[in-house]
């Protein structure tokens, strides 16, 4: 789909650890307010259900489809918006850090397992299984999570824009110390990194949407997820940042235009070389 263009919102929400029902009460309000923003597409943050690694997850994470998703197609299906989320998920006797993308009436497009899972969380999650783009009427989505955009992990969005993905939307949660000092040492130059190089080989628009909030329980407990959300458009562009900070909740409106795949099957490794690129 070539020269599609809407109204994108970045939806960093505030994240409690263990706290589902508050959790998606403000996912739901922030897709409310998205819509009333006249945003087609709603990107939230990463686990917003439980929050990352918090370890409350063993006894409360859902299956996808369930009650937390239910609970986002509902709204999905009410604001008549598109809906990208990070959820906890439990299948079986396996925890997945798990991300869905909803159709404006509430049906399943993607469910996406996070590959590039950090270390300190392979206690709590097992590694993705999966990865898909869906072709919507706005053009066509890719999936992820947070680290699947690690510079040195990207081969996970090269394969989705291969794939023909025109934007990837990434649930995220970008956590630092907490003694960080934005102002000596701003948050968000490895993902502005890593988006740029995806949107400079294959005209992609990459967005990433962290939530706020300190971290209660798991490994990094006691550090805090400070927003910085980022959308980077084609040949790197910056399209919009959330704001920083642990009460920076926002809800920020971005216009997307999307461009057509740079190429096709065998086609793409030449086109990639045109740009530049050596890789596999």
């Amino acid at each position: 789909m070539s020269g599609q263009s809407f109204r994108l919102a970045l939806a960093q929400t505030l994240v409690e650890g263990g706290q589902p029902a508050a959790n998606l009460d403000r996912a739901v309000a922030a897709i409310r307010s998205a819509a009333d923003l006249g945003c087609r597409v709603v990107v939230l943050p990463e686990c917003l259900d439980i929050g990352w690694t918090h370890p409350s997850a063993r006894d409360i994470a859902q299956p996808i489809p369930g009650p937390h998703f239910d609970r986002l197609a509902r709204a999905a299906r009410e604001a008549n918006v598109y809906v990208a989320a990070g959820l906890v998920e439990r299948a079986g006797s396996q925890l997945f850090n798990s991300a869905v993308l909803i159709a404006a009436n509430g049906d399943l497009l993607l469910h996406h397992r996070k590959i590039n899972e950090l270390d300190i969380a392979l206690d709590l999650y097992s590694v993705g299984d999966r990865i898909g783009v869906a072709h919507t009427d706005l053009g066509t989505f890719g999936l992820n999570i947070c680290a699947d955009n690690f510079s040195d992990s990207l081969a996970i969005s090269h394969v989705l824009c291969r794939m023909g993905a025109q934007i990837i939307l990434s649930p995220s949660a970008w956590a630092v110390d907490a003694d960080h000092n934005n102002q000596r040492h701003p948050y968000g130059k490895l993902w502005l990194d890593s988006y740029t190089e995806l949107a400079r080989l294959y005209d992609v628009t990459v967005v990433g949407v962290s939530n706020v909030g300190w971290i209660t329980g798991g490994p990094w407990k006691g550090r805090q997820c400070i927003g910085c959300s980022l959308a980077v458009g084609p040949g790197g562009t910056v399209l919009a940042r959330g704001p920083c900070g642990e009460a920076a909740e926002s809800v920020v409106p971005v216009e997307i235009q999307l461009r057509p795949p740079v190429a096709r099957g065998t086609q793409m490794a030449s086109a990639l070389r045109a740009r530049g690129y050596m890789g596999p």
